[in-house]
């Protein structure tokens, strides 16, 4: 007989609720809810609305009910950002954006506590100022007494599940991100707790993906229409779930789980934590059955996003489509950019910020939308090179095809930049790898799937794939050679970042 679960699958922009339907040898996706996540900005401040997202949640189980028995739901989020609960477990205060502006130097002054290299080592994460680790520290110097007050910190999807079900935990893959869990004893690291002053005393058990963390409350689940069904723990992190449903065999591909954030890595049965790892920033983030995404974060589609966000403010409307049209209809290398530059992480005028690089490097400033767009995906196509052959260093294996999956499968231009880039074929799809990780790890949990290599073979047979064949180009070997050079300045202080 079929099988409904539904997946809520909350990202930086949006949400959805998609019911999967396991027919036996093929899963079905259905989206059944949708709504934005819009950040709220209070007295300077960027949190995000987390009781909106709540009532979004159970609006997505309603429906998904109304339309058929649900066998169980799960949350994905994105990472790091958290909920601090008081001791009656109300919420203090909104979670914090990571992209506000409160964690500007704590890295920097951490480091002062204890090293980077030691900090690396007890985690294996990649630094970046908006870790929960910087927000904690943050939190300590700009909000004291709310942190001593605090009796539990929940990370976004997991406090979400807390309110459907009363009961806390901390699921790995999420948990992996904070850069405050021992990836190698999978529990949170009592040393940099120690260390830093913070109180290890709310932090909830680490568990699994595949957890059934409980049932929808009574409330809940009478409200919903649903019955009191099984709250799973997926891969909370949602890119924990998007990697459990790249279809890829063997060992020879790389992930590439496109959208806002661009997350490029491989798949490793053990963190793989060394001076070339921590060299080139790669993070070691928790996966599903037992593994690790050995990845670096790369600013992703972020860029283009913000760029249209501006010109939209400014009257000019834009699609993705038109914009992705343009820049292919733009000229080619022109002007490069490094995505991660640390100036494009905040909100704000992106075009004046890629103009500001491009004057600094001695490269002509984009003008039209055309000419922003084809610099940004040019630009992420020849990081995610950069990235490859330096996975291909650390890891000593040889990365032969790219799996790209999310909302970036779409943008069939970036695709092909990044196989002529890479020169490597690119496999893209799934669109919805995340909601059909969700799905699968549920699925899991109830034994109706057996693994990674099941969940794979599924989805392989149940989405439709499309291969971008690299073409050769001494311009792109000549465009790759100006990027390197540029990160080459970089490092070197050549230009200011």
């Amino acid at each position: 007989m079929p099988v409904r679960y539904l997946a809520v699958d909350i990202g930086a922009e949006s949400g959805r609720g998609i019911v999967g339907t396991l027919t036996g040898d093929r899963l079905v996706l259905e989206e059944v809810h949708r709504f934005p996540n819009r950040p709220l900005r209070l007295s300077g401040r960027l949190h995000w609305n987390i009781y909106s997202l709540y009532a979004e949640t159970v609006a997505a189980i309603g429906k998904a009910a109304a339309a058929g028995p649900l066998a169980g739901v799960g949350i994905d989020t994105w990472a790091v950002d958290y909920a601090l609960l008081g001791p009656d477990d109300a919420l203090l205060g909104l979670p914090y954006h990571y992209r506000d502006a409160r964690t500007q130097g704590v890295m920097e002054a951490a480091w002062a506590v204890v090293p980077a290299q030691e900090i690396y080592a007890e985690t294996g994460i990649q630094f970046l100022p908006f870790n929960t680790l910087y927000q904690l520290l943050a939190a300590r110097r700009d909000a004291r007494e709310q942190l001593a007050s605090a009796r539990a910190l929940l990370m976004m999807g997991e406090c979400l599940a807390y309110w459907l079900t009363g009961e806390k935990a901390g699921e790995f893959t999420n948990a992996s991100t904070t850069q405050l869990l021992n990836p190698h004893r999978r529990t949170w690291s009592e040393r940099l707790f120690e260390a830093f002053g913070l109180p290890i005393d709310i932090m909830p058990p680490v568990v699994p993906p595949g957890t059934v963390l409980g049932r929808l409350m009574a409330a809940v689940a009478e409200e919903t229409g649903a019955g009191q069904i099984d709250v799973i723990l997926p891969a909370v992190h949602d890119t924990g779930s998007a990697v459990a449903a790249v279809p890829g065999t063997g060992d020879d591909w790389c992930y590439l789980s496109s959208g806002t954030w661009s997350l490029l890595g491989v798949e490793v049965p053990e963190p793989v934590i060394t001076p070339a790892s921590f060299a080139h920033g790669f993070t070691n983030e928790g996966g599903v059955g037992g593994t690790f995404r050995l990845l670096k974060n790369v600013m992703g589609l972020w860029l283009l996003q913000e760029c249209r966000r501006h010109w939209q403010v400014g009257g000019r409307e834009y699609s993705y489509a038109e914009l992705t049209h343009l820049a292919a209809e733009a000229a080619p290398f022109r002007t490069v950019i490094d995505p991660d530059d640390p100036r494009f992480l905040a909100p704000g005028d992106m075009p004046v910020r890629i103009r500001q690089f491009a004057r600094e490097t001695g490269q002509p400033e984009p003008e039209t939308p055309g000419q922003f767009a084809r610099c940004i995906l040019e630009s992420l196509a020849l990081k995610y090179r950069w990235v490859i052959e330096r996975l291909e260093d650390v890891t000593g294996r040889s990365v032969h095809v790219i799996h790209v999956v999310g909302g970036g499968v779409q943008n069939q231009v970036l695709n092909q930049f990044t196989a002529d880039a890479a020169a490597r074929p690119v496999v893209a799809g799934p669109v919805e790898a995340t909601a059909a990780g969700n799905l699968l790890v549920q699925a899991m949990a109830h034994g109706r799937v057996d693994g990674l290599d099941d969940m794979r073979n599924l989805v392989r047979r149940s989405f439709s794939l499309r291969e971008f064949t690299p073409r050769s180009s001494a311009a792109w070997e000549e465009s790759y050679a100006r990027f390197v050079s540029l990160l080459s300045k970089r490092a070197a202080g050549e230009y200011t970042g």
